[in-house]
């Protein structure tokens, strides 16, 4: 219980004050004048004003409160590597034993978790967090068990109470990392781009380790390479791309005996290869209705150089004109077919009959250009199926198929096969259909499959679209030249442009359109695992993560040639990912998370928040600091101690006011004092003038 005098003024206090002026003024007065009876009047004055105070006793019953101690415990991904976590929570649990054998003090826990956008360990926010749930008045201390990097310490709160850093990690730490400066998004294949790399070694690196290291870099599913390059130093390392679309290149760096973490000794880039111009060859064999279809689609497309050439005057055709005034220039043949056809990315026939203007060793040429990765497509019309097909020459030996010589002239809707329904090329264009189906053509040419995959067929279940790979390049053999009817919309049309643009693109080895591939894509700590086959269902996938730990996914199949399933990841870093003979990588988390910027123990991101707090720090594998009580103002940290300030708050249970005197009594004091005072005046003589 507390007691003190309160004042509940009858007049505002200008007057009071006012009066007071007044008091002392008729005081002064009466001594100069020496009148016997002045002290009297000035104790009636004073009384007066004491009874316009109106003063009370306030006591008050107080409950006093317990002193919080906040500690704030780093839990990023930082923390999380060599002995850190058991170091943690030692710390913690002998900490909090600590706090509780202190008298009126409590303690609690904040967890620091990884920041989802990669903005690092941001431990003064959450602290800012939990003091906006608790009376400021009753913080008495910090502790903060980190690694120290934290990344918004100049954002800290402004703090009523001494803030301590428990400093994990071991002072012979050392770790080495691999930076990347620089790397663009996009690059034009067939150019090489540069990456600026650096290497890194951090802390006490043993003498027999500094200067150089290994480095790892692979492209796709191409085979690794290895380097040993200096440490310290920028590198410029140029690569070209093997494929358009999106490249992932991983770099790393051999983890050594004794380092932190090899969290950061790698990288994965996602560069998304851009052809600069696709060059594709058109020979049409002779003009017929779709004609157009091959040129209106390439042509629509920016980035695609178009060479077409049309057979109008085949050589048998004698008519006495020069062949000078029948065309603008003459076909190029020796330097399309010889001197550059491995230039273009694709070389189309359209309804191409051999009549004597392209050599059998030209059409060799074209043989070696798709084994040595080129690709052809073939829309055949009913010259395929006459003796100058162009399966009569050496182009058979890379054909999947082989004709019959018959031409089906009835009318047919296309239709997927099963295989066709899993392959990217034509999976999904049944959706596409109108109400009624496909629009009919009315030509096919006959012939047997002898490889590749099926994906329509068109009369009697025969083979219509057939795909292919032979060597390291790819072949497309359409069995009609009616593929134009859908672009006209007859009978409701068909998705024709869609489909030859799969189909154009397949050929020129979209990493979209391949049958066979194993994919993951990455949504926080998220893995979505994409299987695309052919084939029966695949296998588990296994996941290997950064620390070599594994774990296995089952797959599920949401559409077909397509299973996925989904995977939480513990924690950001780089993953590889393997089914059968499918391997894959994925990262979560950005190429260079923050966290392993910096990832030996060190004071200093936080010491200016400890400067003016009046913290200390004490690191861990010196063993638990001692927890003593200091008075606000006072040094809070010394050799094996922290303090933390007691803060005396309380709340208020019950308050009780009482006058020091009922009215009636300050009347009579006043009435008595003046009465005193003229009786006093009236028994002294009066003084002679």
């Amino acid at each position: 219980m507390t007691g003190a005098v309160v004042l509940d003024p009858l007049l505002g206090w200008p007057m009071i004050w006012g009066l007071a002026g007044f008091a002392a003024l008729l005081l002064a007065l009466a001594i100069w004048q020496r009148m016997s009876g002045g002290l009297l009047r000035a104790l009636a004055l004073a009384a007066i004003l004491v009874a316009l105070l109106n003063p009370s006793w306030q006591q008050e019953d107080r409950a006093p409160l317990s002193d919080i101690v906040l500690v704030v415990v780093d839990d990023s991904a930082s923390q999380r590597i060599a002995d850190r976590p058991a170091q943690t929570e030692t710390a913690l649990e002998g900490m909090l034993a600590r706090i509780a054998r202190m008298p009126a003090t409590e303690a609690q826990v904040i967890r620091v978790p990884d920041d989802d956008a990669d903005g690092g360990t941001l431990a003064m926010a959450r602290l800012a967090e939990a003091m906006a749930d608790i009376p400021r008045a009753r913080l008495a201390g910090v502790f903060v068990i980190s690694d120290g990097h934290v990344h918004d310490a100049a954002l800290a709160p402004e703090l009523p109470a001494p803030l301590h850093l428990l400093l994990t990690g071991e002072p012979q730490d050392w770790d080495r990392r691999l930076l990347v400066k620089t790397a663009p998004a996009f690059a034009i294949m067939g150019e090489p781009v540069s990456l600026i790399l650096r290497i890194e070694d951090q802390g006490a690196v043993p003498a027999a380790l500094a200067g150089y290291a290994e480095l790892t870099v692979s492209i796709g599913a191409e085979p690794a390479q290895t380097f040993t390059v200096p440490v310290g130093e920028d590198l410029e390392l140029p690569v070209n791309l093997p494929h358009g679309g999106i490249n992932v290149l991983q770099l790393s760096v051999a983890a050594q005996e004794g380092e932190l973490t090899a969290a950061n000794n790698a990288a994965v880039l996602r560069i998304n290869g851009v052809r600069d111009r696709l060059r594709v060859l058109l020979v049409s064999g002779e003009p017929h209705a779709g004609e157009r279809v091959w040129r209106n689609l390439l042509k629509s497309d920016a980035s695609v150089d178009l060479v077409h050439f049309t057979i109008l005057r085949p050589p048998e055709k004698q008519d006495g004109v020069p062949v000078t005034e029948l065309s603008l220039i003459a076909f190029p043949t020796k330097e399309l077919f010889v001197d550059k056809v491995d230039e273009f990315d694709l070389i189309i026939f359209d309804r191409y009959r051999r009549r004597g203007i392209l050599p059998m060793s030209y059409l060799e040429n074209v043989r070696d250009y798709v084994r040595n990765g080129g690709a052809v497509l073939i829309a055949a019309g009913p010259e395929f199926g006459s003796a100058d097909s162009l399966w009569r020459s050496p182009l058979a030996e890379i054909l999947p198929i082989s004709p019959t010589s018959r031409v089906l002239e009835e009318g047919f809707r296309p239709t997927l096969t099963d295989t066709g329904r899993k392959h990217p090329v034509t999976e999904g264009l049944q959706s596409q259909a109108p109400q009624e189906g496909w629009g009919r053509w009315f030509r096919q040419i006959d012939m047997t499959a002898t490889r590749g995959q099926v994906v329509m067929e068109g009369i009697g279940n025969r083979p219509l679209l057939v795909l292919d790979r032979e060597g390291e390049g790819r072949v497309a053999m359409l069995g009609s030249d009616h593929i134009w009817l859908w672009g006209r919309g007859y009978e409701g049309g068909g998705p024709q442009l869609e489909l030859l643009r799969r189909l154009a693109h397949w050929t020129m080895k979209e990493p979209e359109l391949e049958e066979e591939t194993l994919g993951a894509d990455a949504q926080g700590l998220r893995l979505t695992v994409s299987r695309r086959t052919l084939g029966d269902a695949p296998g588990q996938v296994t996941i290997t993560a950064p620390d070599g730990a594994e774990s296995r996914l089952d797959l599920s199949e949401t559409r077909p040639g397509l299973w996925q399933g989904t995977w939480d990841a513990p924690g950001m870093g780089l993953y590889r990912l393997t089914e059968g003979e499918m391997t894959a990588v994925a990262a979560l988390g950005p190429a260079a998370p923050r966290e392993f910027e910096q990832t030996i123990a060190a004071s200093v991101p936080m010491q200016p928040v400890l400067d003016a707090t009046g913290g200390g720090v004490v690191r861990l594998s010196d063993g638990l600091p001692d927890i003593r009580r200091v008075a606000e103002g006072r040094v809070a940290a010394g050799r094996g101690w922290l303090g933390i300030t007691p803060r005396e708050a309380f709340v208020t249970q019950d308050i009780r006011i009482s006058p020091f005197l009922p009215p009636w009594a300050l009347l009579l004091l006043v009435a008595g004092l003046a009465l005193a005072a003229w009786l006093w005046e009236g028994r002294q003589p009066a003084r002679k003038a």
